[in-house]
């Protein structure tokens, strides 16, 4: 046999000296559950091992997940339920504690990449990603309300915008707006092939943002499709994304695959809340391996082509990685 694939698994240093895939904490974003208030650190049931936080001990969490090498956050605003209404004017508003956290936070840690959320159902009284009227999720008209909330975000100082709402043309409509108001360094990474899947249960418990009525399937795209996500892609590129996204990204992994080998910019891909909580549950069950499985996950991801994983495991795996 000239052909002996198993030399070159014969020991640790050679088994890393020919490792195709890479994966360090560099490639991960940690999403950041953040709420009004002072000394909050509530676990998420559904999602265990992660919190909502208030600003005062979301700082020093921060501030180790940096020691461990991770320097992209994203952070989703918990909104109580009297500060929602149907045109999510929350979003903007000069008193808004969303805003106030990305300006303190950019402070406190200039270095960090911090990634915001622009859509309107953490805000929305409807719970929908857009503007409900008599049942109908208006696309057209939802866009100057995402635009109002990204220039104020972008004022408080966020690095990068990530519309997650899937409404048609909302790029190219940031984009513009951004640019026209002197804002041409604020990036755009666009959730660009966002399912409409069944793993996003515990990141709606966490934000209490679950439609009042109906579903996202008008907006979201359909599991079964493929091609849908090539010209989803190809849309935003054109419209001025830096970067785009694919969710889920477990059950996705063709689709980032797909992404990655057609175009060239920065792909990233969001393991998402149910995903997780998955490998959470067999894990407390001792039905799998915590590091090691969270570890698989997480390569398949990066080896399907993703350059960026938001992850609820990004501080573990950070930790794993400092061992």
């Amino acid at each position: 046999m000239n052909k002996r694939p198993r030399r070159n698994r014969k020991n640790s240093a050679i088994r890393a000296m020919v490792e195709e895939t890479k994966l360090g904490a560099e490639n991960l974003i940690y999403p950041i559950f953040i709420e009004d208030g002072k000394s909050v650190k509530s676990e998420i049931k559904s999602l265990p091992n992660n919190f909502r936080w208030s600003l005062d001990t979301l700082l020093p969490e921060m501030e180790n997940c940096i020691n461990l090498g991770i320097n992209s956050f994203v952070l989703f605003p918990a909104v109580k339920e009297a500060l929602k209404d149907k045109n999510a004017s929350y979003s903007y508003a000069n008193d808004n504690f969303y805003l106030k956290a990305i300006h303190r936070i950019k402070t406190e840690f200039p270095q960090i990449a911090l990634m915001s959320d622009v859509a309107m159902d953490p805000y929305s009284s409807d719970g929908h990603d857009g503007l409900v009227k008599n049942g109908l999720i208006l696309n057209d008209e939802t866009l100057p309300i995402l635009g109002q909330m990204s220039l104020a975000q972008a004022q408080a100082g966020i690095d990068i915008l990530g519309p997650s709402d899937m409404m048609d043309g909302r790029v190219g409509f940031l984009r513009e707006l951004l640019d026209q108001n002197n804002y041409k360094e604020v990036s755009i990474m666009s959730y660009t092939a966002k399912y409409a899947s069944a793993f996003y249960g515990p990141f709606r418990d966490a934000l209490d943002s679950a439609p009042k009525n109906g579903d996202k399937k008008t907006y979201q795209m359909n599991p079964a499709n493929k091609k849908e996500a090539y010209i989803e892609a190809q849309l935003d590129i054109e419209e001025g994304a830096d970067m785009i996204m694919v969710k889920p990204a477990t059950c996705y992994l063709d689709i980032i695959h797909m992404l990655k080998e057609k175009f060239d910019i920065p792909i990233t891909a969001y393991n998402v809340s149910g995903e997780c909580a998955m490998i959470y549950a067999a894990c407390e069950k001792g039905w799998l391996d915590y590091d090691s499985s969270m570890s698989e996950m997480l390569l398949s991801i990066r080896r399907a082509g993703a350059d960026g994983i938001l992850t609820y495991f990004a501080k573990d795996f950070a930790l794993l990685l400092n061992k």
